[in-house]
């Protein structure tokens, strides 16, 4: 760990939770299912230890920055911990935080957000106040809230945070009349779009993009820890065994069709199959983010087709768009969602720009329903 961070004097709490932030942010790629979470101890207003959460079955935050501060010969008894989210109180594959705090003697413990986890709830702050531990909570909640975004959204509605990509020109085509789409913004982009597959815990697309583009679907410009799951929707099972987004096993499809053949060769391939039908013969869209909450999906990316796009979108099922627009016009060509034709404007889908940013040449546009 860099030694310049223990050189810093704290003069706040906020300065303290912001660098527990950037600690947090280090584990963003590899925590899934378990929350991206930070700490640091400070005492004397200068940092004895920091850390953040492991890979799952490894160190939380806080154990990690008790374990550095004892690693560096400091004593962390009447230190205050400053910590992303709220000490766990309950075993799960590790022992709970709360009662390593306490255990360890910290005078105060301050967490950005309380945890939402039905296991926790409060009850991490509740155990160290009744420790005689001083709490404070709510320093920089909105960051923490963000980069915990899937997280928090599973344990607070049980379905992922929904993060639907789409590249395209500045007229919102994303390929020619004839399909073809390669490439049209940069490279720059491009490879900032792998860092937000990355970040994911899914990527999820549909068999119209399979049938037309066989993609790999995985994480490739940057080095990343974990390859994130690949999920297809294909009402028909019409996926081939032979599909590159089958190579390598763990793939899951998402189906209304109950063909025992299809699914038995699939199966062999290494896929599971999840028959999850709706009244018209079509996959469950809903049903399907359901099923991934329950599978501990925290923040699932989707790269399909304008169909299905559209359907997501009508279904309620996108909490955000990632829109890379490059500065070309393509004319009449395939559209980013195929979404129906409007008679009066009170029928629009309203949203809000949350971040917009050059990448390369291109335009990347953070926009949230």
């Amino acid at each position: 760990m860099n030694d310049t961070l223990y050189q810093i004097t704290i003069e706040n709490d906020q300065q303290a939770m912001a660098l527990a932030l950037i600690q947090a942010g280090f584990g963003i790629l590899n925590t899934t299912p378990n929350p991206r979470v930070g700490c640091v101890i400070v005492k004397d207003s200068r940092i004895i230890g920091a850390g953040f959460t492991q890979p799952p079955g490894g160190n939380h935050a806080e154990i990690q920055a008790l374990q550095d501060a004892h690693a560096r010969g400091q004593d962390v008894r009447g230190a205050t911990v400053y910590v992303t989210l709220e000490p766990c109180s309950h075993f799960g594959r590790t022992p709970p935080c709360a009662d390593a705090l306490i255990k360890a003697g910290v005078g105060r413990v301050v967490a950005a957000i309380a945890d939402p986890n039905p296991l926790v709830a409060g009850q991490g702050m509740a155990r160290l106040q009744a420790a005689g531990i001083a709490t404070a909570s709510g320093v920089l909640k909105d960051e923490a809230e963000e980069m915990n975004i899937g997280f928090l959204t599973r344990m607070r509605r049980g379905t992922p945070w929904v993060r639907m990509k789409s590249a395209a020109s500045l007229d919102g085509k994303t390929a020619l009349h004839n399909g073809k789409s390669q490439w049209i913004t940069s490279q720059e982009a491009r490879d900032d779009g792998h860092i937000w597959r990355a970040r994911a815990c899914a990527i999820l697309t549909g068999i119209g993009t399979v049938r037309d583009d066989d993609p790999q679907l995985n994480v490739r410009a940057i080095e990343t820890p974990r390859q994130p799951r690949r999920i297809v929707v294909d009402s028909k099972l019409a996926l081939a065994p032979a599909a590159r987004i089958v190579q390598g096993g763990g793939t899951w499809v998402f189906t209304a069709s109950d063909d025992a053949a299809r699914t038995r060769a699939l199966t062999d391939a290494g896929v599971e199959v999840i028959l999850l039908p709706n009244a018209d013969g079509k996959v469950d869209l809903p049903a399907v983010m359901r099923e991934l909450g329950k599978r501990q999906i925290n923040e699932l990316h989707v790269e399909a087709g304008s169909k299905l796009n559209a359907s997501l979108i009508r279904e309620g099922c996108v909490d955000e768009l990632l829109l890379y627009l490059a500065p070309s016009l393509i004319g009449d060509a395939r559209a980013m969602f195929d979404l129906p034709p409007l008679d009066d404007l009170a029928g629009k889908i309203d949203l809000r720009f949350y971040e917009v940013k050059q990448i390369g040449a291109d335009l990347r546009i953070l926009a949230r329903f």
